[in-house]
């Protein structure tokens, strides 16, 4: 094979290791899918499995949240590091994942489950750290936890919505094969038939995804709507070509608010906190900024869901 092949191929198979060029975020592609195809590739010639990689993922980025806990710029740069680096293998392991075809779900609650623990660690952190620096919170302390406890449920609540109108996007871009999209009435049923006595940790992550994915439904009435009539219109199918064209179109320019609600933005306003030496502005923005944003999308979403169903309803597509 000549030089020009190989490195063709190269890109073919670092293409392949992509989710869809609609939900790739502008700094993933530049920055994080390159350094996790390296990281993926390297795994794959040593055997080491997507799950290894994510669970090395949380001690690095519990060591980037002890290291926030420092009032040392130095300290926190390093933290900024080891924060990156577990976000390039929360990257790989995705990547590898869909190189070797080693999907589960388990994988993919694990993988959720390392990012809420990244950020567990840094809003703890945050909280020590301010009650030692800050003449405010030192007077008051309950303040500051009162924040990291209210942004710690809108981040998980932006997060979540984030990544289900990607699965929702990629579903009608490549079909029930290329999403992860979930359905909490299978995953219930799925729950019903494990036993707590022979299968307690596969019923514990279950029980914890089921509810996770029943919240995202709560949030979403019209779009359960438009679930409901493509299940009517093409029972155990996925929409007509014109269908899933159409609806790409108008979800397209939603991506960019779901990757804004994932995790670049989100700490390069925890680093640019940081460097400010006021930690606390990130909860702040989070309350504020990123929360409008998530109420945006959400309505914008909506909105579009109800106009594809009334269109199916009266025969289009």
């Amino acid at each position: 094979m000549s030089g020009i092949d190989k490195q063709s191929s190269t890109r073919v198979s670092y293409r392949d290791t992509l989710k869809s060029a609609d939900t790739e975020e502008h700094i993933d592609l530049a920055f994080y899918r390159p350094i996790g195809y390296g990281w993926a590739c390297l795994a794959r010639r040593l055997g080491v499995t997507p799950n290894a990689i994510t669970i090395a993922s949380i001690f690095l980025g519990i060591g980037a949240g002890v290291a926030f806990y420092f009032d040392n710029i130095w300290i926190n740069v390093l933290g900024m590091v080891l924060l990156i680096w577990a976000n390039s293998f929360d990257s790989a392991d995705g990547q590898l994942a869909r190189m070797t075809k080693q999907y589960s779900r388990i994988g993919r609650i694990l993988d959720g489950m390392a990012g809420d623990v990244w950020f567990a660690t840094i809003y703890v952190a945050i909280c020590l750290r301010e009650n030692v620096t800050s003449e405010f919170f030192m007077d008051h302390s309950w303040v500051i936890w009162v924040m990291a406890v209210v942004t710690g449920m809108c981040h998980a609540k932006q997060a979540a919505m984030a990544d289900y109108y990607r699965q929702f996007h990629l579903y009608f871009l490549k079909g029930s094969d290329g999403s992860e999209l979930e359905n909490a009435g299978h995953l219930k049923t799925k729950l019903a038939s494990l036993s707590w006595s022979k299968n307690f940790f596969r019923k514990l992550v279950l029980t914890f995804y089921t509810n996770y994915t029943v919240s995202q439904e709560a949030m979403t009435p019209a779009m359960q709507s438009l679930r409901a009539e493509i299940a009517r219109r093409w029972p155990g199918g996925t929409p007509s070509s014109a269908m899933r064209r159409a609806f790409r179109r108008a979800s397209l320019p939603l991506m960019k608010f779901t990757n804004i609600l994932s995790f670049n933005w989100r700490t390069i306003t925890l680093f640019t906190a940081l460097f400010l030496k006021m930690p606390w502005l990130y909860f702040a923005a989070e309350l504020t900024v990123f929360n409008t944003l998530l109420v945006y999308m959400v309505v914008r979403h909506e909105k579009i869901c109800r106009k594809f169903t009334l269109e199916l309803k009266d025969g289009k597509y």
